[in-house]
């Protein structure tokens, strides 16, 4: 598997479809590079329904070339032949998990706890992401991560890293000093007026 990085998408399943969809489709055409399905359902949407709904999301990713994962449901994930999971804490089934999805992408969130980024590169997972670097409504569960706590990260793994929690394009200069391979990002595109100039002006960044 090639080393992951780049523009992260996280996806509200609860959106309105038809505007998701027509969303996420400029957002590609942008340059994403992952995106990921929150774990986040309308109240009695069935089994049948989520698998609908994701294998036309999953169409949309392939016609792309970009990877598309579930959150925490992996076996969900799995029946819909999405390319991995990622997880906001460590599964009490992970050799489960390691043994279906061998030679996908599994991905964990992190925050200022050491052990939990030696334990992610002990089982050489994917990736890791911090959660948050800058305060935000769309992650408040998460706490706020110390630029020391990413710096150190570098000093126990070489897996990639990416940094999520209200990042935009014009607070990334703040980031520079800090070494990751990506942003994941939520309304910084999906709430945007032009998804595609929203995806372009994170990659333009990033670059710097």
């Amino acid at each position: 598997m090639s080393r992951l990085g780049g523009v992260y998408l996280v996806i509200d399943p609860t959106r309105n479809r038809e505007a998701l969809l027509k969303q996420l489709d400029l957002a590609m055409k942008g340059g994403l590079n992952i995106v990921q399905i929150w774990n986040h359902w309308k109240e009695g949407f069935s089994e049948n329904e989520k698998l609908d709904f994701l294998k036309e999301l999953k169409g949309l990713c392939s016609q792309f070339e970009v990877n598309m994962i579930m959150h925490e449901d992996w076996k969900l994930g799995m029946q819909a032949g999405l390319d991995g999971v990622h997880f906001d804490e460590i599964p009490s089934d992970f050799d489960e998990v390691q043994a279906a999805l061998k030679n996908r992408i599994i991905g964990l969130t992190v925050g200022n706890d050491p052990d939990r980024i030696k334990w992610a590169d002990e089982q050489r997972i994917s990736y890791i992401s911090f959660c948050a670097v800058f305060p935000t409504s769309s992650v408040e569960n998460c706490e706020i991560v110390r630029p020391e706590s990413i710096r150190a990260a570098k000093e126990i793994t070489d897996m990639s890293i990416f940094l999520s929690g209200g990042i935009k394009p014009e607070n990334l200069s703040q980031l520079r000093a800090l070494e990751f391979d990506g942003v994941a990002v939520i309304s910084g595109i999906l709430d945007a007026n032009d998804p595609t100039q929203a995806v372009e002006s994170y990659i333009s960044e990033l670059n710097r």
